[in-house]
């Protein structure tokens, strides 16, 4: 049976349910450039947009699963872009979350009036990532070489995607 994975916008409260997985995401060092070993409180700010941007939670019956942060790009003259960050808890991944994750974000960044969406560095080695975004609509605009250092590959890529909106 195929649970319904249901996004919401985050609060306070689910905080440390996010933080659980984040910190699981960011020292496994595959796709994520933060600082590893954030407390709860050091954590907060890199993860928990403060508006104009927005943080979201995906949940499959009560239990977060996944979390996205998305808001402009740039300020000014470049906020008619948007840019989004997304992390799905290992325990729950290939079930279609970051899917829904991505697809929330594509429908608020339109209800938002961008005009388009950039990913500012997606781990080239990530290739489930780079393969979700493309069947997404997203394209690889450049690429930076080596600038992640992936604990097993070494320097590597990071992909610039964007989409139109």
């Amino acid at each position: 049976m195929t649970r319904v994975v249901e996004i919401r916008e985050a609060t306070d409260a689910d905080w440390p349910q996010i933080h659980r997985f984040f910190t699981a995401i960011v020292d496994e060092g595959h796709g994520y450039a933060f600082p590893e070993g954030l407390s709860l409180e050091e954590a907060r700010p890199w993860w928990m947009e403060q508006p104009p941007g927005l943080t979201v939670v995906a949940c499959i019956d009560d239990v977060i699963v996944g979390s996205a942060k998305m808001g402009p790009n740039r300020p000014g003259r470049g906020a008619h872009i948007a840019t989004a960050s997304f992390m799905v808890d290992p325990a729950h991944r290939g079930r279609g979350v970051g899917r829904a994750l991505g697809w929330h974000l594509v429908e608020w960044a339109t209800s938002a009036g961008y005009r388009g969406i950039q990913f500012n560095a997606v781990v080239e080695t990530n290739t489930g990532a780079v393969r979700l975004w493309q069947s997404l609509g997203f394209e690889i605009v450049g690429t930076v070489p080596g600038a992640f250092n992936h604990p097993e590959h070494g320097y590597v890529g990071l992909h610039v995607m964007f989409r139109s909106l």
